[in-house]
């Protein structure tokens, strides 16, 4: 059998500080590497000034290409969408005419579609069913990435295609692991930011650290019961894509859901927090969606569906603790407990 070659050309389709990030990794990994722009103004000032406001501080190589147009952008071996999850179906509407059968989308966001419940990469070979779809997930925050510090995610796709990625995205820094499970690693990257609002409300309420570690326990808990229910793997969820990010994100004040709970557990409200301008917590539009899809599964999720009432204002900050710890007493490995 032929090795597996890395894909020669890579384009990254979002500028946003995480897809910039993307694009410096492949560059450091030798790819010829093209950055797709949605904004004219950052577009002009990357090829200006090789800066980037989304990533600030951050100088970007000469080698690292960008363009406005779309279709010169498709013709790439492979294609990351680092667009955000809510706007992915649009997005996808855009990109499908000039998709050619067979290349790799690799999806790098992480939730789930408010309106319909569907994982990001469902959205995606819905829209695009010639494509091939993979995903990229893990701990992993955009800043870190970008400065060159060790960082390992997890690559899911068809098997061959994963191990193409993981070659064409591998340096001595990012280390990508290949898998298999894209429901897992859908997942996984989608719930951690509902649980990481969770344990910031936490925090923010000042309930104390066994508090906390009570509720991300409790969190991964109720992600291992969907996945279970979706056909994700379970070691997927005890990897990178799974634990390794919820753990990331549940626990520093770098995660935008974690700040975003800690501000909702000192008493501001989620219309106040998710207005224009804050910094968008993905774990915000994220919760009701798990809650509707755990229900269509028949699983029990306490914590997602106290999240998705606390952040719509349905359910009072003061009884959201008392709703979770007056539920039936029960043995830890019981469902729904």
């Amino acid at each position: 059998m032929t090795a597996p070659q890395p894909y020669s050309r890579i384009a990254i389709l979002g500028a946003g500080a995480w897809g910039t990030a993307l694009a410096l990794t492949a560059v450091a990994a030798g790819r010829d590497t093209l950055l797709w722009v949605r904004e004219a103004d950052v577009l002009a000032g990357i090829l200006a000034g090789r800066q980037n406001p989304f990533l600030p501080g951050v100088t970007l190589p000469e080698t690292l290409q960008a363009t406005g147009d779309l279709a010169e952008a498709a013709k790439a071996q492979a294609l990351l969408l680092a667009v955000p999850a809510q706007v992915l179906h649009g997005f996808m509407e855009k990109l499908a005419p000039h998709l050619h059968p067979g290349t790799p989308l690799v999806i790098c966001a992480k939730g789930i579609e408010k309106s319909s419940g569907r994982l990001v990469s469902e959205v995606v070979a819905a829209a695009a069913p010639s494509a091939t779809v993979a995903i990229l997930s893990g701990p992993s925050f955009a800043r870190d990435v970008a400065r060159g510090l060790p960082t390992a995610v997890t690559i899911a796709g068809k098997t061959d295609v994963a191990a193409r990625l993981q070659l064409s995205l591998s340096t001595p820094a990012f280390r990508p692991y290949a898998s298999d499970d894209v429901v897992g690693v859908a997942l996984g990257g989608a719930a951690k930011n509902v649980y990481a609002i969770a344990c910031g409300v936490v925090e923010g309420l000042g309930l104390g650290e066994n508090a906390r570690a009570a509720l991300l326990a409790r969190s991964f808990a109720e992600l291992t019961r969907l996945g279970e229910a979706m056909g994700a793997r379970p070691e997927t969820l005890m990897g990178l894509a799974g634990l390794g990010d919820l753990v990331l994100t549940a626990t520093s004040k770098s995660s935008r859901n974690f700040s975003f709970g800690v501000e909702l557990g000192q008493g501001t409200s989620g219309a106040a927090l998710n207005r224009p301008g804050h910094p968008l917590a993905e774990g915000v539009d994220t919760a009701p969606a798990l809650a509707m899809r755990a229900r269509q599964a028949g699983v029990e999720m306490p914590i997602a569906e106290a999240m998705a009432d606390l952040i719509s204002g349905t359910l009072p900050l003061g009884e959201a603790v008392t709703r979770l710890m007056s539920r039936r007493l029960t043995s830890e490995g019981k469902r729904g407990s």
